[in-house]
């Protein structure tokens, strides 16, 4: 509406949303892997494909001085740590892994840590930053989980907190951890995906050329001789692709063995050693991730919805959505609905 003649006011347009803010902690001893896997999600702009704007910013104690990273790499601050002072409940801290947990952690990054924390804003480490973060009183009463080779030695050091020793990454209270080097992607994507949606984290991935998630745990990572079975285990690919293609469809463990032709106490097992998970699990989590999309992009019922990702009624999605989400189908798509029109998939 336009003002005419003086008669009807005129209509501010509706500003845009401030982008979420996140910042990067920068301080000498943090993994240039972490700092490049955390660049590369909140740092490229890929607002042309839907994913909504980030402002990334690496704040440190001194943001005059680079910070020393491995391999002769160097970091540039942008930001002091009083720049956390102004974060809120919708932006993010990000501790970075580091490669000595033995190291002294500056105490300003300690200090404004626990201020970003205290204020709400939601804190994730990857890997071994998981040691700052107890370093700074973070995970004390809280669950936990860093590298599967630091695990005990996290635990031994601090006995408050809660290891989850074989967890790909966990969230206590608005702190989330990850386990090692490439779990730190999954956390990065996952914090993405509860913070803008499926889609936007898929579009991420995709660009990256990784997987949206990764189902199991950090158990079928972790050293132990492997049998000559379990290296054969890609065989199941192809079940687990027929599976995707027909999520509709009733599947059983038995009904996945048959198609594997394999008896299903020894499919169940070729399957967890390959995935770190139980077929069932993975399946309701490759369910979930389908209504997830479909919310986004369809305007289907959510009757239609639960047929098409395969739970059967809208009751039962309702209720891994909310042991998965921790919401419902409803809400969901309220937060994460992409107008239809725009969309292959919902035509």
């Amino acid at each position: 509406m336009t003002a005419i003649d003086g008669l009807l006011p005129a209509v501010e347009p509706t500003p845009a949303p401030r982008p979420q803010r996140i910042a990067l902690l920068s301080f000498p001893g943090i993994r240039a892997f972490d700092v490049s896997v955390i660049t590369e999600v909140w740092g490229s702009d890929r607002t042309l494909r839907g994913v909504p704007p980030f402002e990334l910013h690496r704040a440190a104690a001194d943001p005059h001085t680079p910070v020393p990273l491995r391999g002769g790499l160097t970091l540039t601050p942008d930001r002091p740590l009083a720049w956390l002072d102004e974060l809120t409940p919708t932006d993010l801290v990000l501790v970075p892994g580091i490669e000595d947990p033995d190291a002294d952690f500056p105490a300003p990054v300690l200090t404004a840590l626990r201020r970003a924390h205290t204020a709400g804003t939601p804190v994730a480490s990857l890997c071994a930053g998981a040691f700052v973060l107890a370093r700074a009183g973070l995970l004390d009463g809280r669950r936990a989980v860093t590298h599967w080779h630091l695990a005990r030695t996290l635990a031994a050091r601090h006995p408050e907190i809660q290891v989850e020793a074989d967890a790909l990454f966990v969230e206590d209270t608005g702190i989330w951890t990850s386990a090692g080097t490439a779990a730190g992607i999954d956390l990065c994507l996952h914090l993405v995906r509860t913070a803008h949606g499926a889609e936007a984290a898929a579009t991420v991935a995709r660009s990256m050329v990784t997987a949206p998630f990764r189902t199991g745990t950090q158990a079928q990572f972790i050293e132990h001789p492997t049998p000559r079975a379990d290296r054969d285990a890609d065989a199941l690919a192809a079940v687990r692709a027929h599976a995707l293609a027909h999520l509709d469809e009733p599947h059983t463990v038995a009904s996945l063995a048959a198609h594997a032709g394999m008896s299903p106490r020894s499919f169940a097992r070729h399957f967890h050693a390959t995935t770190g998970t139980t077929p069932l699990h993975w399946l309701i989590t490759q369910r979930v991730a389908a209504a997830q999309k479909l919310l986004e992009r369809t305007d289907h019922p959510l009757p239609e919805v639960a047929r098409r990702a395969g739970f059967g009624s809208e009751v039962t999605m309702r209720q891994h959505f909310a042991s998965h989400l921790a919401t419902s189908p409803r809400d969901y798509r309220s937060a994460f609905r992409h107008p239809a029109g725009n969309n292959p998939i919902a035509r």
